[in-house]
């Protein structure tokens, strides 16, 4: 009997937890543990294998240089990407015009059911540190406190320091705590694997969950908005991506999304870009992208690369407004695309972090907060597959990474 593909079993998984959640409502949260478990899993190996990883693919590129060259790149190419899926989300806005026609009753509904869910997100970006406090602080304090609350930006200045140093020590030192870090890293990647062997029952009981408690039919009352988002996630997804795979990451799309879907599933049940990153880093592996890249390209994705969330806040803006009847000129778009890209960058990669950086776009261009009341009840699916779009985005950086220092 032919045995079947993880992927398989993990797509059967979430096709059945959506029919559970469908069936039994409310009461599919009782399976939710189950889900939590695998998240809990795959979330407790992402600090010590990005540190470990990173430390290890910056010692083994042995040119500081070279790595100074690879980040500039990666930066460049994140920033581009980036302005390019938002403006896509705004023209397909502005021409659509998803919050034209919203119902009085359905807006009073919407506000009711999650206006102290808005004041949440409102209350969280009134504590988000300045650009230049942003800046300061990957700088850590105590590196043990870092780890402890899963600090990305400050455990990837640790891993690159640390890194960084063992190519400046002398060799035959490096080369002890390089096999030390490489046998490591080994048995991070087992548990990795032994994670993913209960991917399909984990996305089973998210997704069963998800549908569960929020049912549909907050879809189908915003259902304009979110194909908005949907239709423009997957515009930038398989077009631009394939685009730069195939100009300059010199790669068939087709063999690239064929070899990164189990990333993209658990990406889509998780909505967390850290808890698929374990996986996106072993996905790119199978298509010749070295761990020298990976580990390096791949974690920085994680937390500056937010292509979707940022094409999802375009969208979310220009609704909100249209709903207000506020007009947005030229200006107030450009601010957007500009305000988007900064306020992507350092996001977590965790459930929901869009609405924090949403509520700081709205307020640059003068849109009530309130209104991000408006969207949260579709926010949950909406997550899911912008999540998906961001961590496709990092793994085709690395193949273009890869393919340019070839060159």
């Amino acid at each position: 009997m032919r045995k079947i593909k993880l992927h398989t079993k993990i797509f059967i998984g979430l096709v059945l937890g959506v029919v559970i959640g469908l069936v039994f409502g409310e009461k599919a949260l009782i399976i939710e543990p189950v889900g939590t478990i695998f998240l809990r899993l795959i979330t407790m190996i992402v600090v010590p294998l990005v540190l470990v990883s990173l430390m290890l693919g910056t010692a083994s590129l042995g040119d500081i240089r070279k790595l100074g060259r690879i980040g500039i790149k990666t930066i460049i190419y994140f920033s581009i990407t980036t302005m390019v899926a938002i403006s896509i989300g705004l023209i397909l806005a502005n021409t659509v015009k998803p919050g034209s026609g919203l119902n009085e009753q359905v807006r009073a509904e919407l506000y009711k059911s999650y206006e102290s869910k808005a004041q949440v997100g409102i209350e969280r970006m009134e504590e988000k540190p300045s650009a230049i406090d942003v800046l300061v602080n990957i700088i850590p304090t105590n590196p043990l406190k870092s780890l402890m609350e899963g600090n990305m930006l400050q455990v990837i200045f640790l891993a690159l320091l640390f890194g960084i140093i063992l190519t400046l020590i002398k060799k035959e030192k490096s080369e002890i705590l390089i096999k030390f870090l490489d046998g490591l890293n080994d048995a991070i990647i087992q548990v990795v694997h032994i994670a993913m062997k209960l991917a399909p029952y984990g996305v089973l009981a998210l997704i069963a969950s998800v549908i569960g408690k929020y049912g549909i039919h907050i879809l189908i009352t915003l259902l304009k908005y979110s194909l908005v988002v949907i239709g423009g996630l997957v515009i930038y997804t398989f077009s631009i991506n394939s685009l730069t795979l195939s100009l300059l990451g010199r790669m068939n799309p087709f063999r690239f999304f064929k070899s990164v879907k189990e990333a993209m599933i658990i990406a889509f049940s998780t909505s967390s870009s850290n808890a698929a990153l374990p996986v996106s880093m072993e996905c790119v592996e199978h298509i010749g992208v070295s761990r020298a890249y990976s580990s390096f390209v791949i974690p920085l994705g994680a937390t500056i690369n937010m292509d979707g969330t940022a094409l999802y806040q375009g969208v979310a803006a220009v609704f909100i407004a249209q709903i207000y009847g506020i007009p947005l000129g030229i200006m107030d778009q450009i601010t957007i695309v500009l305000m988007a890209t900064l306020a992507s960058v350092g996001a977590a990669g965790v459930p929901a972090a869009g609405i924090i950086t949403l509520a700081m776009v709205l307020k640059q261009i003068g849109i009530p907060l309130e209104g991000i009341a408006l969207i949260l009840g579709v926010d949950r699916f909406l997550d899911m597959c912008r999540t998906t779009t961001n961590i496709v985005g990092d793994m085709a950086c690395s193949v273009v990474i890869k393919e340019s220092e070839k060159k």
